[in-house]
Formats: structure tokens, C-alpha cells, sequence
């Protein structure tokens, strides 16, 4: 979808309905950062805060490192990544990552996750499974199937299979030591950004969603059904 985040949605580009959504919640600064000058201006006309960034960053998470850096955020503050082709996410998940890091002080970046139990779905390379330790932390991510079944007589507990759902929340001091990190051979290979804390040893705390959000939009078809909730 070329364009998508300026892609209208009931008169406001994608991205605008999305820090729209974002000041809903108990952030204390909603700001989008990318590397387009057209986006910039769109937010701009909008009155949404933005910062535009260097166009080399590999990952999302490498352009909120310098995003942190140019607003000298304290080490301690909490970051919130949402993408931008998000604009039905609920705020109250956005305080819920936010708050899952502040209560693990052992974790540098919180995430979330749903239960599922569809074999498609969990055999479905699209679909992120995360596999945590008895803390809630992640002990990886996989776009497999994970963990992985080998009997099917054993008796199994009904959350086994995770969704990764793929919201962030970091302190400001994990994102500049990301930045300067190689990625790592199995971030690379799972195209999987999470995974490069992971292999540096980096904690990941996991809050298990009742519910999953409402989808983001990465098709025409997506676009078409956000429409229909504005």
C-alpha cells in the first residue's frame, strides 16, 4: 500500500487518526517520528506533534532511540512504540503496556500477547508467537510454531500458544544502548526486531490481553473495514 499511513480515513490521513488515538491515553507526549517530509506536513496541518528522522534507520525501535536521544529523555522514561497503521488501537492497551514496564524493574521493554488456539493461526508464519518463563518474561519469539508439540496425547494447558501482539513500551536508557547494538543472527533471521534485546540479555516482560485489538490496516481490504468504524 504506497502512502498507507497518509491514507484518508474520514477526512484525516492514518497516521493523524493514530496519535489521535494515542492522546486518549495517560501519555504525557504523543509524538510521530518518521523520515517523510509529507507526513510531517500532515501532521503539522493536523497540530500533531512530529520529529523527522534520519531515513536509515533498519527498525522502528532504532528510530525511537533517536527520537529519545534528540528529546534527551530521562534514562527512566517510559516510551510507548505504536505503529502507525494502528488507528483503532484502544488507549487502555497502550496504558497497559506503559504499566507493565513500570512494574517490572528487572525488564527493559514490556510487550503484549493473546492466547490462541487455532492450529492454522498458530502454524501461520505472519502470526508472532512469543514463549514466556514461569515471571511472564519472553524466552523468545518465533514466527513458528512454538512451542512446539510433540505429542499430541500429553495433556496441555489451553494458553500454551501466544500471539505476540506488537506494542512496546521501553526505558529511554534501553533505547540508546539498542541503537548501538549489531543485530542479532536470529533478529535476522525472523526479521524480528525483539529479538536482537533478547540475545543481548535483555529482559522482556509480557502482560496476557483478554482480548486481541482491533486488527491494523495492511491491505486495501484493512483500509476499507477501518472506514467503516469512522
Amino acid at each position: 500500500m504506497p502512502r498507507k499511513p497518509l491514507a484518508d480515513i474520514a477526512g484525516k490521513p492514518m497516521v493523524v487518526r493514530v496519535a489521535e488515538q494515542a492522546k486518549k491515553s495517560l501519555a504525557k507526549q504523543v509524538l510521530v517520528a518518521t523520515d517523510s517530509p509529507e507526513i510531517l506536513a500532515a501532521c503539522q496541518a493536523h497540530h500533531i506533534e512530529c520529529i523527522l528522522t534520519r531515513e536509515d534507520h533498519p527498525t522502528g525501535t532504532d528510530r525511537i532511540a533517536e527520537v529519545a536521544h534528540l528529546l534527551k529523555l530521562p534514562e527512566q522514561t517510559l516510551v510507548v512504540n505504536v505503529q502507525g497503521d494502528e488507528p483503532a488501537i484502544p488507549p487502555e492497551l497502550i496504558n497497559q503496556v506503559a504499566q507493565t514496564l513500570a512494574m517490572n524493574m528487572d525488564c527493559a521493554i514490556s510487550t503484549v500477547a493473546v492466547v490462541i488456539t487455532d492450529a492454522p493461526e498458530i502454524a501461520n508464519p505472519n502470526v508472532v508467537k512469543v514463549v514466556l518463563n514461569h515471571a511472564g518474561h519472553a524466552v523468545y519469539f518465533s514466527r513458528a510454531p512454538i512451542p512446539f508439540v510433540r505429542d499430541s496425547k500429553t495433556p496441555l494447558p489451553s494458553d500454551l500458544h501466544l500471539r505476540h501482539i506488537g506494542i512496546y513500551a521501553y526505558r529511554a536508557q534501553f533505547l540508546q544502548a539498542y541503537a548501538a547494538l549489531k543485530p542479532a543472527p536470529t533478529e535476522l533471521a525472523e526479521a524480528l526486531e525483539q529479538l536482537r534485546a533478547l540475545w543481548y540479555g535483555y529482559q522482556i516482560a509480557v502482560h496476557i490481553a483478554p482480548q486481541a485489538p482491533p486488527a491494523g490496516v495492511d491491505t486495501p481490504e484493512d483500509l476499507e473495514r477501518i472506514r467503516q468504524t469512522f
